[in-house]
């Protein structure tokens, strides 16, 4: 895919480096990837959104690609992730911007829509639904009593394990494992093997990603290491403990939120009930759902002209509004 010319900077922000992409100009969209990707993941969708009038910038999120990377998984909470965003809005001389999350960028656009909603024009949560932070019970506990000590989530929490175990492939492996990941059920591994040894590696691409694409994210986690990635989860306790003044706060931020019906643990979660029912809807007052048939994990980049169209609709309509 040719993403002509884009521009390449790092950008200082609550005391850390940024890198960010950018291409275009009007209106500041806020690209924000996932695990395991970096502003790549966004290729479809920079030039889309350029060519369309919008000011498309899709940073390296901390511990990723060439951003900084600290060393402790305490530095990886929603509240460090949501002001490195501010202080990019800032730079921008923005005091408002759409954000698009995909995976972990949006639980963090989900977490900035909450604590800075003054920023936000609008936000298009892909993937990860808000999902209420529950007053009793840590994530942790939550999913390991659900899903057992093999969940994926699970797996990460222990410094190094995941490391090591993602280090008896080589790193193209270990994106095609991910990357493909066509499962629909929950992420669990079989009783003492690891998460990255139970994904299958696909013997053939399907049509959305080339061996070439697929090679840019290998040779951009070969410099930049799996450890912040990986601490993203390890903060997820903290990010419970951090968020407790917003117990029962709800999302007034206008909302898309755009779901394959193939996304990993989206019946047998009981996520497709969550979110066309009236919680989800309680939650995020101002929220439309769209259901892409067919569309698994990664549907920004399997299904990318639907979901640039999805999002240049959203933006659009709230630009007349």
């Amino acid at each position: 895919m040719d993403l002509g010319e884009v521009n390449h900077q790092r950008i200082k922000t609550n005391g850390i480096w940024l890198h960010v992409v950018e291409k275009g100009s009007g209106p500041l969209v806020l690209l924000l990837h996932g695990f395991p990707e970096f502003w790549y993941s966004w290729r479809h969708q920079i030039t889309f959104l350029a060519n369309h009038g919008y000011h498309a910038v899709a940073p390296d999120l901390r511990g990723y690609g060439d951003s900084d990377s600290p060393l402790s998984p305490n530095s990886y909470s929603v509240l460090h992730l949501a002001g490195d965003l501010v202080g990019l809005l800032d730079y921008f001389g923005e005091q408002q911007a759409f954000v698009v999350g995909h995976d972990w960028g949006a639980v963090i656009g989900w977490h900035l829509s909450l604590f800075r909603p003054d920023r936000l024009k609008g936000l298009i949560a892909i993937s990860v639904p808000y999902f209420p932070r529950d007053p009793v019970a840590k994530p942790i506990e939550f999913f390991t009593g659900n899903f057992g000590d093999e969940f994926y989530i699970s797996q990460f929490q222990e410094p190094g394990r995941a490391e090591r175990a993602f280090a008896r492939y080589d790193y193209l492996t270990v994106m095609k494992k991910f990357l493909m990941i066509n499962k629909t059920d929950p992420l669990v591994a079989p009783s003492g093997m690891e998460i990255i040894d139970y994904l299958q590696t696909p013997a053939v691409l399907p049509p959305w990603i080339t061996e070439e694409e697929l090679q840019v994210y290998a040779d951009k986690f070969e410099e930049s290491g799996f450890t912040g990635p990986l601490n993203y989860y390890r903060a997820m306790d903290l990010n419970w403990e951090l968020s407790a003044p917003w117990q029962g706060a709800k999302v007034t931020v206008p909302t898309k939120y755009i779901v394959g019906d193939k996304e990993i643990g989206f019946d047998t979660y009981g996520t497709r009930e969550y979110v066309q029912g009236d919680t989800f809807k309680g939650l995020v007052p101002d929220l439309e759902v769209v259901i892409l048939e067919g569309g698994h994990h990664f549907i920004h980049e399997e299904r990318a002209h639907e979901v640039s169209q999805e999002i240049l609709t959203f933006l659009q309509k709230l630009s007349v509004d």
